[in-house]
Order: C-alpha cells, then structure tokens, then sequence
C-alpha cells in the first residue's frame, strides 16, 4: 500500500519511452503522494487512477471477515484535482462511467503527470473482491 507512486516514478525513469499508468486506491495514494512533487521535478510523466471510496477499502473487507464489523478504515479526501494542481499536475475527475476512456486518453496524451481521480462505491469493491477470491483462493481466505 502506497507504492503506486514511487513505483510509477520508477518504471518511468527505467523505461521513458514507455507510457506509465499507476491504479491505486485513495488511502494507497495520499500515503506517498507528495512523492509528485518528485515527479515533476525528475520529469516523469505518468498516470495515477485513484480509486477513491473515501476508506481503506481492503483492510473494511478484512475486518468485515474476521470481525463482522470495520473499524477506523473511513476518512475524508481533500479535493485530488486541486491537490493534484497544486503540485503542477493535471488533474481530472469521473462522474460517470463514460468519462473514464476519455479522460485516461487525455492524460496520456498530455505528457505530463495527471491524477485522474475516480469514485467508486466501496460496497462493490467488497462484492467484487469476493467474487474474484471465490475464483482463486480457497475458501477459507474469503468466507
């Protein structure tokens, strides 16, 4: 948790010609996010898609499984398009599905560092993460 940035960096310095794109959720990326300000400086453009659900998304569904219950895993975001502009970053928000091609084409195109920040339904993601672990863990781990 919280390596989408740095890491982001790093691909881009060992392959510059290639185009870089970092998925993380919001907890992951405001642990290391003023790694951007490095970013910038080094000039390595990349994406970052913030899955933002406003929770430690993962560590909800750990504590649901064990303890039936979450505890301290919900916070408030500060607003990442301007967080990202503060920086010097692009910064672009979804509010529908539609907008999410478009918006990610634009950020690679740019060339530059951009934070396209993404609202998610965190009860989906809990859904989804079960429905994934039924085809790969054993069941133990997910029921």
């Amino acid at each position: 948790m919280g390596m989408a940035v740095p890491g982001a960096i790093a691909a881009k310095l060992v392959h510059p010609d290639r185009r870089v794109v970092a998925v993380t959720g919001d907890g992951g990326f405001l642990m290391n996010s003023q790694e951007l300000e490095t970013a910038l400086r080094l000039e390595t453009p990349f994406v970052v898609l913030v899955f933002n659900d406003q929770s430690y998304g993962l560590i909800r569904w750990k504590q649901m499984l064990q303890f039936g219950r979450p505890a301290f895993v919900d916070f408030k975001n500060p607003d990442i398009v301007k967080y990202a502009e503060s920086f010097g970053a692009n910064g672009y928000r979804i509010e529908s599905t539609d907008q999410l091609a478009p918006a990610l084409r634009n950020a690679l195109d740019s060339n530059k560092v951009s934070i396209i920040d993404c609202p998610v339904d965190v009860s989906e993601n809990l859904l989804l993460t079960q429905r994934l672990c039924t085809l790969t863990m054993p069941t133990e781990f997910y029921s």
